[in-house]
């Protein structure tokens, strides 16, 4: 009698829990991994028990069984199955000591619940800024200079490379390079334009005669006048009668310079020129007809200037 008392009071029974689903165990056991032993309820090393394995139980407990899924984790160029029996892919690394940098990607996200057979990748993802230092181009800048002959140039100021020091952020995956962008850009030394003098003075010969230097050269239509009234409507005794509108007497001067009447807003008032065909002139008198690219060159006589007719000459602004 005393035997069976002994037996009765040692007897507990168990509700254990695996996965969620009950199981009714009696036992005689004093820990929780004798009493699951004893049952056949097998724990794996990665199965989660609680209370813990070596943990004492009374009469009604209850022990909770979460059994490890099969995980399958590519890492580093490896892939990794594991067990693990925790409740989603963060708690899983973590219980693993997988490290986790501030730009790796976990696919699926770190809140996906753990299942038997699920795949979880891990992209490593590395930034970094690249500095490099390149070189600026100079320009290259072209000035007239009326000192040159046209054609002729001459280098004034040689050009020099400038440096600027371009920040790129380049992003790699697992090692390789995705994507590479530009951030920012200093300039750290400034480039120096290369200044070329680009010579803008005409050279001519005319026919007879010496070499002649020109800034400009206009085609234009060439008439003829004479001091006579047809011309200007002044006579003989008149006291403006030859005189031009700057004031001087008209002439023509076939060894040096002989009137013109311009359009001022053409030719300014007072400018040598070299009328082909006809010989070198000053821009000293205007008329009522003259507008635009024409000239009336000056002649002594109607004869003279009735044989010069109407013309299209070339006219050279003389330096």
């Amino acid at each position: 009698m005393i035997s069976t008392v002994i037996i009765t009071g040692t007897r507990k029974t168990l509700y254990v829990y695996i996965d969620g689903k009950e199981n009714k165990i009696t036992t005689f056991r004093s820990n929780v991994k004798e009493a699951l032993t004893a049952n056949d309820i097998e724990i794996g090393s990665k199965d989660k028990v609680t209370p813990g394995l070596d943990s004492n139980i009374k009469d009604k407990d209850k022990i909770y069984v979460k059994k490890a899924v099969n995980v399958e984790l590519k890492l580093d160029g490896k892939t990794l199955t594991i067990q693990s029996a925790e409740n989603d892919v963060e708690t899983m690394l973590t219980a693993e000591g997988i490290q986790l940098n501030a730009l790796d990607r976990v696919s699926p996200s770190k809140e996906e619940p753990l299942g038997e057979g699920l795949q979880v990748e891990i992209t490593r993802v590395e930034s970094k800024e690249v500095k490099e230092v390149k070189p600026i181009d100079f320009a290259t800048v072209t000035k007239s200079d009326t000192s040159l002959q046209q054609g002729n140039n001459k280098v004034i100021q040689q050009g020099k490379p400038g440096e600027k020091t371009v920040t790129t952020r380049v992003v790699y995956e697992n090692g390789k390079e995705v994507s590479k962008k530009v951030i920012s850009e200093v300039v750290t030394k400034k480039p120096v334009e290369k200044v070329i003098a680009m010579g803008t003075t005409g050279s001519y010969t005319p026919s007879r005669g010496s070499n002649m230097r020109y800034s400009n050269v206009m085609r234009m239509k060439a008439t003829a006048y004479t001091s006579d009234y047809a011309s200007t409507g002044k006579n003989p005794g008149d006291p403006y009668f030859g005189i031009t509108a700057t004031g001087t007497t008209a002439r023509r001067n076939t060894n040096g310079y002989s009137t013109i009447a311009v359009d001022p807003r053409v030719i300014p008032l007072g400018t040598k020129v070299y009328v082909e065909g006809y010989g070198y002139a000053i821009a000293e008198d205007t008329g009522g007809a003259i507008k635009g690219n024409i000239i009336d060159v000056y002649f002594d006589s109607n004869n003279q200037a009735n044989n010069w007719g109407v013309k299209s000459v070339n006219v050279y602004i003389l330096k």
